[in-house]
């Protein structure tokens, strides 16, 4: 019997010129051949374009490796792929905004109004609606709420594996301790950033793939990320 199954699209456009955190790659990209160039070195009648990515593994959508937040952790290489797909629930956070922090309070709040629970293994992925309000703008990267610490163990103690945001980190703006990345250090598990569209899968649980290239020694990737649902 077939099964009807609905994809929500998580992922932001790369191209060139797109917001980064500071302290990442900036993206490039250009052409490498036409396909006019490509018949005419190889006389050929078809043609290739293609393109060159000057690009940081941290670039739009993308998802970390414990290793770039612990330099005793795992690479990508290494890393569970278990902790990139599975089940998932997404809260929403937009009630908090810069410059307050999201709370342990906030996130049970947000868990007991979505109807849905955490399980161990779970990611779940935090909608707050700035990313969506300033992307691709340069303040995307300036004025975003995120976690404090008691919110990020609240998260790590109840077993999940991948923290999503919709913003460019799941820390805040102003925090220089990197708190949430910090915590993730300490329990060994991943977080994924620049989620988008989040409006679609809010409150509800669905399956999440955001799996990461495979990098030797890869301390983060872009990925494509999805939420499948099946009735």
């Amino acid at each position: 019997m077939q099964r009807n199954v609905r994809v929500v699209d998580l992922t932001r456009e790369i191209f060139e010129g797109m917001p980064m955190w500071f302290g990442h790659q900036k993206t490039f990209i250009n052409t490498n051949q036409t396909h006019e160039q490509f018949r005419t070195t190889y006389n050929t009648h078809l043609g290739f374009e293609a393109h060159n990515l000057l690009i940081s593994e941290h670039a739009g959508t993308h998802t970390d490796a414990v290793f770039e937040y612990d330099p005793n952790g795992p690479t990508l290489d290494k890393s569970p792929l278990e902790y990139y797909y599975g089940e998932a629930i997404c809260l929403d956070l937009r009630g908090v905004q810069y410059p307050d922090y999201i709370t342990a309070g906030d996130l049970q709040t947000a868990l007991d109004r979505s109807g849905q629970r955490i399980n161990q293994g779970d990611t779940v992925i935090l909608y707050t609606g700035y990313g969506d309000a300033t992307y691709p703008e340069l303040a995307y990267t300036e004025k975003h709420t995120g976690l404090n610490r008691e919110a990020a163990l609240w998260l790590a103690e109840k077993g999940v594996v991948n923290i999503g945001v919709d913003n460019v980190a799941i820390d805040h703006a102003d925090d220089t301790e990197f708190s949430g990345h910090v915590v993730c250090g300490e329990y060994g598990i991943v977080n994924t950033e620049g989620l988008a569209n989040l409006e679609q899968v809010v409150n509800q649980r669905f399956l999440y793939f955001g799996l990461p290239l495979y990098i030797r020694n890869g301390t983060g990737s872009p990925i494509r990320a999805i939420a499948v649902f099946q009735d």
